[in-house]
């Protein structure tokens, strides 16, 4: 599996974003911004020199990025062949519920007195419901992601963001192997409507007991989902 090359094309017009200063984390957010969005699909090996080319860095630039998204456990490095975009064990599926689980509760426990800054999640759930209106599937999984990404920014802490966009970001790389993205996203647009109108009445103990409900019946569909997933890719390469 590679990189074609309309594909290195659009990513070349990436370099807007790199300014005049092309650092390896700019270059690591590019990649993991592409990496989210499915651009690089699990399994893919990353050409240094098509990407390198395409985003017009170092070579030693751009092997920084990818030590840097390799602790981010979103590629993965293998001796003799190269760099690859990660495939997650279910494991890995279980171990990212349980801190999703610990960080968004936490933030809807911790919220205070209402009113809250809901605007963002309003936003979210209106762009989930019509791209499911629109049955573009992938539009439900993005506004999912940014919804959950929207709540834990209502901790107005930096280092959660970041803690959150990380986990997020290896959540799709689950999400891009799952064949049937209406089946796994559908379920959750109602109950992301829920929440949002439970924290617009001002209620954020209801809105965490949805939330925990949400995130332990997600987990458990998606292990099910990708554990046989992941069974049948494994039977197929043995």
């Amino acid at each position: 599996m590679g990189t074609s090359g309309s594909e290195l094309g659009e990513l070349a017009g990436d370099r807007r974003l790199l300014g005049r200063t092309s650092t390896a984390e700019r270059v690591a957010d590019i990649l993991r911004t592409r990496i989210a969005e499915g651009f690089f699909p699990p399994g893919v090996r990353l050409s240094e020199d098509s990407i390198g080319g395409a985003l017009g860095v170092s070579r030693n630039t751009l092997r920084e990025a990818f030590r840097l998204l390799t602790h981010e456990r979103l590629l993965v490095h293998e001796l003799n062949r190269g760099v690859f975009v990660r495939v997650l064990t279910v494991e890995d599926v279980e171990d990212i519920y349980r801190t999703r689980r610990l960080v968004e509760c936490a933030v809807v426990r911790g919220l205070g007195e209402p009113p809250f800054a809901l605007d963002g999640l309003r936003s979210a759930v209106a762009d989930g419901e019509r791209s499911a209106r629109e049955g573009h599937w992938p539009g439900v999984s993005t506004a999912n992601i940014h919804f959950h990404r929207e709540l834990v920014a209502l901790a107005r802490s930096a280092r959660t963001d970041e803690l959150m966009r990380g986990v997020l970001a290896e959540l799709r790389l689950v999400f891009h192997v799952v064949d049937d993205p209406r089946g796994l996203h559908e379920p959750y647009l109602v109950r992301n409507r829920e929440i949002l109108d439970a924290l617009e009445k001002g209620g954020s103990g209801a809105a965490e007991r949805l939330l925990s409900d949400y995130l332990d019946d997600s987990r458990a569909r998606l292990v099910e989902v990708y554990g046989g997933l992941v069974a049948d890719g494994d039977a197929a390469g043995g």
